[in-house]
């Protein structure tokens, strides 16, 4: 099912001032993709969560889904959360610690008032895709923190829901537990083939899930796009910091080389991805450092983006090591395969390929 916004708007007063947690929010959602919402904390995107599934209701907008308007402050339309046909997996899971994982599980359809024989074959077949079967009888709470998880998307998933929306559901979980149950997460999302709404603020998280991402900040969305191209290609120098780490340096555009844009920074000239922008602009050269190339020569090498910096820090962390390479007045962070042989106040070769040095807004 497509989810339709328009012209969303949610305000909170707080302390006597008002707060727009949304601020006139448009946003397609397409159908049978996992789409994020992310974004740090107070952005809004649990609010536009929360909006949606109709815990919250907003101060203007419209929203749709699947064509059918359940929210529209024009047309005086306010459907119920449970006749919007969604299932949630809440942060905390919710899960009934008085309950069993049967009984966590079914009562979406008991509620609904579905015969006894209806829910046990649904409750089986829903425990058996997110691989819990065996544990019906079990105490729901006495289950490790992965399996409570698969329990809570079970219950969301029961009652045949046409979309699904995350809460930030991994974030209780240890960083081992959480990689396990991203993948086991996309992989059962995947095989259903419905409309999921994630929300996290964990950039490895929204680029390992989604399908696209929505990336947030103050009310606002700033850009919408796959993972790759909000990693490789975003547009805004906000984007590009907040989806992974980057040096970011402020550049002015001088010419353009065939399908090169060419600019001035503190790094010296650089040669960088195309951008159609006039001469004289500034704008913000993005660099990831896993894409800085370094070898131990002291002198700069021959070519475009060749240059020439001192290692000031090097920091050990396991596959590489995060090196601090002072250019001018320029600092850039890079990653060092430890097999090149270098050392803090080494003068080293510095090689930043075009293909991978991105402008964005300054």
């Amino acid at each position: 099912m497509e989810i339709r916004i328009q012209g969303l708007t949610k305000h909170y007063v707080s302390e006597g001032k008002t707060v727009k947690a949304l601020d006139n929010v448009d946003l397609t959602i397409p159908a049978n993709t996992i789409f994020t919402l992310l974004g740090p904390s107070g952005c809004g995107k649990t609010t536009l969560l929360r909006c949606i599934v109709g815990l919250e209701t907003p101060d203007d907008g419209e929203i749709s889904i699947g064509g059918e308007i359940v929210w529209s402050k024009a047309r005086g339309i306010a459907v119920p959360t449970e006749k919007r046909g969604l299932g949630m997996v809440f942060q905390t899971y919710a899960i009934w610690p008085h309950m069993s994982v049967f009984d966590n599980v079914a009562y979406p359809l008991q509620i609904r008032g579905e015969s006894k024989d209806e829910i046990k074959r649904k409750v089986a077949q829903t425990l058996r895709f997110v691989q819990l079967e065996g544990v019906e009888n079990r105490s729901a709470t006495k289950l490790s923190g992965g399996q409570q998880q698969r329990v809570a998307l079970a219950r969301a998933l029961v009652a045949e829901p046409k979309v699904i929306l995350f809460d930030e559901p991994l974030s209780n979980l240890d960083a081992k537990l959480r990689e396990e149950t991203r993948k086991e997460l996309r992989s059962f999302m995947g095989s259903l083939g419905i409309t999921a709404v994630y929300v996290t603020h964990d950039r490895v998280e929204a680029l390992a899930l989604s399908d696209s991402i929505a990336v947030m900040q103050a009310g606002h969305i700033v850009e919408i796009g796959s993972p790759q191209k909000i990693y490789f290609d975003a547009d805004h120098r906000y984007v590009a910091d907040f989806i992974g780490r980057a040096n970011l340096i402020a550049a002015r555009v001088v010419g353009q080389d065939g399908d090169l844009t060419l600019v001035e920074s503190g790094l010296g000239p650089i040669a960088s991805q195309h951008r159609s922008l006039p001469t004289g602009s500034e704008v913000t050269l993005c660099i990831r450092p896993e894409f800085i190339r370094i070898d131990g020569s002291s002198q700069a090498g021959a070519g475009r983006n060749a240059i020439s910096g001192t290692i000031e820090s090097l920091e050990f962390i396991g596959e590489v090591y995060e090196a601090q390479i002072r250019v001018g007045n320029e600092r850039l962070l890079a990653r060092i395969d430890p097999d090149i042989p270098v050392k803090e106040g080494d003068t080293v070769s510095v090689n930043l390929n075009p293909a991978h040095c991105l402008l964005v807004s300054a």
